[in-house]
């Protein structure tokens, strides 16, 4: 090798971002192989080398060497040295060293080379691989530009530069264009490390595109001024987002949307119309509720906490708007809260507890009922009072058991004095005695 081997090195270290070291750790190990190969070190290949090889970084010279260690009797010259040449060599050798002896050959010819160009390049392609892999590995779950280059067996191949990433069929958008040449943002679902080299997956369907479109848009939720609480999403028809602001002078929603609506455009943009609504998030369930339901607005919201389901009551005119196309709607925002959400028209409540084909079943609807001029039965009123009173009589028997325990231990303790007592007897007796002796 020579100073242009050395340069063409450097070369492939800038274009092929591989490192110049691991491409003479490649060289190295390809040189032993080859000389073991083809000059009779094949019995070793399973066992520790007794070959070294040292490539000058600077200059590109190659020199092997042979390790051999000391013994009184030569049984393999390839591995072993006599006590008497050793000494010849350096006079302080003695038996079991080892030494490492130059036998670079001066006809380490054409099929040595060939070998050790082919494993080089096997190296090479590995040490790729594994820096594409690494390179990926890190940007998994973040979000990245490609262009479409195929479509096979319904999978969509995206051209990523270094990397071909692919879009699986679970993962695209419904009746979504992937023409060639088409670029889109996509989202890092899964970086694998296969035996071919890193594999890519990636979505356009996934929760988390959304969320890292958002980070891309809006500068708050980027600096965490403003956060992403949770995302309901049908791809490619419609898409929730609550939001919330740590800062009480930042509107999250404003944030979100942007001056003249030019955020939450480029990401419907990106969506190919994918429709968006923006809610915020509180710590208040029920406010949250029918945030939730936007943009159909709420009468009331009567909720059971335990069980996390709720009944929503909203006027005729906003029944079709709070359900939405299909139910869409209201299926997003039960995806958006993770609460079961029940939803009835106001006549429709008032007069189905009439007729009596709707019963009170959450706390807080007696009252309402009774403000909108109905008569409440007085089962259901009894219904408020009985669990009143059933917590009340639970906390009773707490306060009783407490009180029995503490009852309990205090005659433990009483016990335990008593028991003290009379060691303390016992053991004053025996001195007493002791001393009379």
């Amino acid at each position: 090798m020579n100073n242009e081997f050395i340069k063409a090195l450097d070369e492939l270290e800038k274009t092929k971002k591989i490192p110049r070291e691991v491409v003479f750790d490649a060289l190295e190990k390809a040189l032993i192989k080859s000389y073991e190969k083809n000059f009779n070190y094949q019995e070793h290949e399973n066992e520790e080398s007794h070959v070294e090889v040292k490539i000058n970084r600077e200059n590109g010279k190659i020199t092997l060497y042979a390790i051999k260690t000391v013994v009184e009797e030569v049984e393999d010259k390839n591995t072993e040295i006599s006590l008497e040449e050793a000494k010849s060599i350096k006079s302080k050798y003695t038996l079991g060293d080892k030494i490492k002896i130059e036998i670079t050959p001066k006809n380490f010819g054409r099929i040595a080379a060939q070998t050790a160009r082919n494993i080089v390049i096997q190296k090479l392609k590995d040490a790729e691989r594994d820096t594409i892999y690494n390179e990926f590995i890190t940007r998994e779950k973040e979000i990245i530009t490609g262009t479409v280059q195929r479509i096979e067996r319904g999978i969509v191949y995206i051209d990523l530069g270094r990397v071909e990433g692919i879009i699986p069929a679970s993962e695209q958008i419904k009746n979504e264009d992937y023409s060639m040449n088409k670029r889109l943002k996509l989202y890092i679902k899964e970086v694998k490390n296969t035996p071919k080299g890193a594999q890519i997956i990636l979505s356009r369907a996934d929760n988390a595109l959304i969320k890292r479109l958002f980070e891309l848009e809006v500068p708050e939720i980027n600096e965490g001024v403003v956060e992403v609480f949770s995302i309901a999403r049908e791809p490619g028809s419609r898409t929730k987002i609550a939001v919330f602001s740590n800062d009480e002078n930042v509107d999250p929603v404003g944030s979100c949307v942007g001056f003249s609506g030019n955020r939450v455009k480029a990401i419907v943009d990106e969506l190919n119309g994918e429709k968006l609504d923006i809610v915020v998030w509180s710590k208040d369930i029920k406010t949250f509720i029918a945030n939730s339901l936007s943009p159909s607005e709420v009468v009331a919201v009567f909720v059971d906490e335990a069980q996390k389901i709720c009944r929503v009551i909203v006027t005729e005119d906003q029944l079709s708007l709070a359900i939405g196309k299909e139910g869409q709607n209201a299926r997003l925002a039960a995806k958006l809260t993770s609460w079961k959400i029940d939803i009835k028209g106001l006549n429709q409540y008032l007069e189905g507890y009439e007729d009596e084909s709707i019963s009170v079943e959450f706390d807080g609807e007696v009252e309402f009922l009774e403000n909108n001029g109905i008569e409440v039965r007085q089962e259901d009123k009894e219904k408020t009072f009985d669990a009143t009173k059933k917590q009340s009589q639970d906390d009773l028997e707490s306060d009783s058991q407490e009180i029995e325990n503490t009852e309990d231990n205090n005659e433990i303790d009483d016990i335990e004095i008593e028991e003290d007592n009379e060691i303390e007897n016992i053991i004053t007796a025996s001195d007493d005695n002791t001393e009379s002796e």
